[in-house]
């Protein structure tokens, strides 16, 4: 049978949204109280929601996670240099520039793509302050490995989680590790408030500053005790966020079996490599990646990601380019090739497939019957 082109565009995501009559009433009872923003009802309920389905002792809701992780990173007074990975967003790397920080790139695990916590340790200096760690596509960093370093050294540590929301280690939500972890809710994202984020912490004490920050570091009417920015979550964003939790259950159901639909059609594919699975860790399925070894497959994966235009999928490089390879971290002595082999080799190899609750089982079977076209 001769594959044929999608009729309709089939993107790399597509948000969960809510059924309209649901959003209206919600909307209504937004305008019935008056209260747009400043912590409101939905917000409060929001954050005690997330804060029992990620199983966590603290969360703070922001507008982005771009800017929860920016006042992660002032909250933590963090100085001169933080460890961080060069596979991932531009966000991560560019809050530590914002913070007068300079990103120190590490090299990335060959089988995770996260952090190697084994050539973390040679990086340190006097400067550094901090590691600033992702859990890639949701799998979790060696967080034992790395906080053992951290105690080592006396380092904070900043877990970037935008692709975890649910992710968890041995029953343990992977928002308790190391210092502060970051979500994102970015409409992209398996969970989302449109746009938005949090702050996962143990630390009680933190509560009250990250508060301030996200607050113009406004304590009262009359008292300002730190120059904050503004990271509040508004009652609209919350809002749709109640309701889109509400449909976590049964999208992560679907997403579960997209996942597991790709990885019985693409696991035994020469050329083509998945992310091991782990009993021990509990998924998101935010993200399925593959990657394509061009030698094995017969074909870059350049040219799958523009071969797969022609039948109207489309498909994304995470993350490429690599974030040491961006104009205003080029001068930096980390980002040099030599010293991220496994991150150069992913950077090229790496291709992140259709992955939303609108596949159904029949588009998840042509998408890989496309790919294993392409093979030469």
């Amino acid at each position: 049978m001769t594959n044929i082109p999608f009729k309709n565009p089939i993107y790399i995501t597509k948000p969960l949204l809510p059924d309209l009559k649901n959003v209206n009433k919600k909307l209504k009872e937004i305008w019935d109280s008056g209260w747009l923003t400043n912590f409101g009802a939905q917000h409060i309920l929001l954050e005690k929601k997330l804060k029992k389905y990620l199983n966590v002792q603290h969360i703070s809701l922001f507008n982005n996670g771009t800017n929860a992780l920016m006042i992660a990173i002032k909250a933590l007074n963090l100085t001169g240099e933080v460890i961080t990975t060069p596979f991932t967003f531009p966000a991560t790397p560019n809050s530590l520039t914002w913070n007068n920080i300079t990103p120190v790139f590490c090299d990335i695990d060959d089988k995770t793509m996260n952090i190697d916590a084994d050539k973390i340790e040679k990086l340190i200096t006097p400067k550094t302050s901090a590691i600033l760690a992702v859990h890639v596509f949701g799998t979790p960093c060696d967080v034992e490995k790395i906080q053992k370093i951290a105690n080592k050294y006396k380092l904070k540590v900043i877990y970037d989680a935008a692709h975890a929301f649910g992710t968890e280690i041995n029953g343990k939500g992977i928002g308790n590790f190391g210092d502060i972890t970051m979500f994102s809710f970015h409409a992209t994202k398996l969970f989302h408030t449109i746009e938005g984020g949090a702050l996962t912490f143990n630390n009680k004490n933190l509560k009250e500053k990250i508060s301030l920050l996200k607050n113009f570091g406004i304590k009262n009417e009359e008292t300002i005790l730190l120059p904050g920015i503004n990271g509040k979550m508004n009652e609209v964003q919350a809002g749709i966020g109640l309701l889109v939790l509400d449909m976590m259950k049964k999208a992560k159901k679907t997403r579960k079996f997209i996942h597991e639909t790709y990885e019985k059609h693409l696991k035994n594919m020469n050329g083509i490599r998945l992310l091991e699975n782990k009993t021990n860790i509990e998924k998101s399925y935010q993200y399925f990646a593959i990657r394509i070894n061009k030698k094995e497959f017969g074909v870059s994966r350049n040219k799958v990601y523009q071969q797969f235009k022609e039948y109207n999928i489309f498909t994304r490089k995470y993350f490429h380019p690599l974030c040491s390879e961006y104009q205003h971290y080029k001068h930096l002595q980390s980002n040099k090739n030599t010293n991220l082999p496994i991150a150069q080799k992913i950077g090229k190899e790496i291709l992140c497939m259709p992955m939303h609750e609108g596949l159904s089982k029949k588009d998840i079977e042509n998408i890989c019957s496309i790919l294993k076209s392409f093979k030469k």
